[in-house]
């Protein structure tokens, strides 16, 4: 009876060394995504098309963290609580970066445009920096196919496209910065935000701007128009890196074959 109780004993410590170290293993494996997602790299999704062309709905990129240095919003799960950035570094005109949004708190992506002290200006729909317009050129139309997370969506009177043709077509144009850099972006039309007025960016702050033009809640509108304003610095998350997964939304979770169909994978590895 003593070697059974013995034995009974020995294989109840096993049993509560064997949880132990599967607790402690799911915490060191916690631990390090968290450290992941923090300081080194953080998935995200594309919600909307406000960064057509370069960026459709339903992909999913990496982010990024290390560029531009760190603040509490690079932290995930709200587990850290302090002002500025550590080890910061300013972004340049061009980059596309993930940020948390002033005011309702979701993470949303957009084109830097506009850095301290620089003049901000849309005049006819070009983009006017420091004064000068940004240059631009027509390019071919984007033709950007119709899917189950991607419909044709018009927003001004002049865009058009027959949706019945699977197809649906924006006016697309280069736009190329002062150093050089450039990118495309569309302009369907005239809208609200096509004339602004002159915008000063302040100490501390960036000014962004989605590629499509006439589809972006960004640094032109207000916080009351559900826009950015000026985007605190402490606000940006990280540079938006390369493109992991892309989805045209068709797949269903119960059809696992379906997410092979739905995928995208000529877009996957696109960096920015």
């Amino acid at each position: 009876m003593a070697r059974d109780d013995k034995s009974g004993r020995t294989r109840k410590a096993k049993k509560a060394g064997g949880i132990g170290e599967t607790l402690r293993f799911l915490l060191m494996l916690f631990l390090f995504a968290v450290v992941i997602r923090s300081f080194i790299i953080a998935p995200f999704s594309i919600p909307s098309g406000s960064m057509f062309p370069r960026m459709m709905i339903g992909d999913y990129l990496f982010v990024a963290k290390w560029p531009y240095g760190y603040s509490r919003y690079s932290i995930p799960f709200g587990l850290a609580n302090f002002d500025g950035r550590i080890l910061a570094a300013t972004p340049k005109r061009g980059d596309v970066v993930v940020f948390r949004h002033p005011i309702d708190a979701k993470d949303m992506v957009k084109r830097l445009i506009g850095l301290p002290g620089d003049q901000i200006e849309v005049r006819g729909g070009a983009v006017l920096l420091n004064g000068k317009q940004v240059p631009r050129t027509r390019i071919a139309d984007y033709a950007m196919p119709i899917t189950a997370n991607s419909p044709c969506r018009r927003v001004t009177a002049s865009s058009g496209s027959d949706p019945t043709s699977g197809i649906c077509t924006y006016p697309r144009f280069r736009e190329t910065l002062p150093d050089g850099r450039s990118y495309e972006v569309l302009d369907q039309g005239r809208s609200a935000a096509d004339d602004t007025e002159i915008y000063v960016v302040p100490e501390g702050h960036y000014f962004v701007m989605g590629d499509n033009r006439d589809d972006s809640a960004d640094s032109r509108f207000s916080h009351d128009q559900l826009g950015v304003e000026f985007l605190p610095a402490d606000h940006v998350i990280g540079k938006a890196l390369i493109v992991f997964f892309s989805t045209d939304g068709s797949a269903s979770w119960v059809k696992p074959w379906t997410w092979f169909s739905a995928a995208r994978w000529e877009r996957v590895g696109g960096t920015f």
